[in-house]
């Protein structure tokens, strides 16, 4: 990736108590995210891979079109926040991905997502 396609992603994560129920193994949560185009050329979010993976291993995969049901367009410099949300069968667990972009001069490429932590408070230290 050059300079020209360089894209910055900062995630927020919150648990959601009132969605979660620990007895049946569901546990909510809240990501936002926060994507900035730091590169030169506009580049549009076309679609999003997420691997989530809970604290036994289980492994979730999600591929889709854009996110939130946009595929936002973003021009240098510009930034696009959004919300959703996973649930999980354990109170810890981890997210990673990618979005996949298409530059407006033809190029696509990836925008990785480092994982992040899901985590109920109180279950690190």
């Amino acid at each position: 990736m050059d300079d020209r396609h360089r894209i910055k992603i900062d995630v927020v994560t919150e648990y959601i108590d009132g969605q979660s129920d620990p007895d049946e193994h569901r546990y909510a949560f809240a990501y936002t995210i926060t994507i900035v185009n730091e590169g030169s050329v506009s580049a549009k979010l076309v679609s999003r891979h997420w691997i989530i993976t809970d604290s036994d291993g289980k492994v979730q995969e999600v591929r889709g079109k854009g996110v939130v049901g946009e595929q936002p367009l973003l021009e240098p410099g510009q930034g696009f926040r959004y919300s959703s949300g996973a649930i999980i069968e354990t109170p810890v667990g981890t997210m990673q991905g990618s979005y996949q972009m298409q530059a407006e001069d033809g190029i696509e490429f990836d925008a990785p997502i480092a994982a992040f932590r899901l985590a109920k408070p109180g279950m690190l230290h």
